[in-house]
């Protein structure tokens, strides 16, 4: 399964992706799946309909939305160039950008229904006992969700390295900046003789979405042993 340099440099690129946007994302899906799960509040409803829009909306919309906003003639794009110098439009930024938007919603449900299955009386005696809420959530919330976080991770991450549509109309299919896997291997099919490569970086593709999966399960089974004391 060698690749040539393109090929590389696509398979390089999505790993990269992958582990920027999930190591982005994997923090606020915690705090935000928390916050669906356990509390009630003004406009809860809304905010989970928005975390969970991505999934229903074509990928190609999102994309142009993301352009839109982010752009850098989109007021947050706008503002983030000049404030901070950051362009995500058209660069591999943008494709991190994407990823997150994309794999988000899959992180969410993962850890909300992680969290919801934890009896609240739990966390309730330790509140009692002068414990506060950071301290509950750290030392109980958080190692018996781990599995649930774990497999958030892990399709947050399958998603980033698999996403096309939202990538390619937000930030193109640039070789050696933009062009990840799918991108790449939507790329080799336009062209005739391109399908022998094509089927490496499908090979490649399928070795990573399974080698996370593997590692994913390999960890939960650590983690529930450890938490089970065996």
């Amino acid at each position: 399964m060698m690749l040539d340099t393109a090929g590389w440099e696509a398979l390089r690129l999505s790993l990269l992706v992958g582990v920027v946007a999930t190591g982005l994302a994997l923090p606020l899906a915690i705090w935000v799946a928390w916050l669906l799960a356990r509390r009630d509040f003004w406009g809860k409803a809304v905010l989970n309909a928005l975390v969970h829009l991505p999934l229903v909306l074509p990928p190609v919309v999102t994309g142009y939305l993301l352009l839109i906003a982010f752009g850098r003639t989109g007021p947050i794009g706008r503002f983030l160039e000049q404030t901070f110098g950051l362009v995500l439009a058209f660069r591999w930024t943008g494709a991190v950008l994407a990823a997150i938007v994309m794999g988000f919603p899959l992180m969410v449900r993962a850890i909300r229904l992680a969290i919801e299955a934890v009896d609240p009386k739990i966390e309730e005696a330790a509140a009692t006992l002068g414990a506060p809420g950071w301290a509950v959530f750290s030392t109980i919330t958080l190692p018996l969700i781990m599995p649930g976080i774990l497999a958030g991770g892990v399709m947050g991450f399958a998603k980033a390295i698999g996403e096309f549509g939202a990538t390619i109309t937000f930030v193109a299919n640039i070789p050696g900046e933009t062009q990840t896997l799918p991108s790449a291997i939507y790329a080799l099919l336009q062209v005739p003789g391109g399908e022998a490569d094509a089927v490496r970086l499908v090979l490649w593709a399928c070795v990573l979405a399974l080698s996370a999966v593997v590692i994913s399960e390999w960890l939960a089974r650590r983690v529930a042993a450890r938490i089970a004391g065996t």
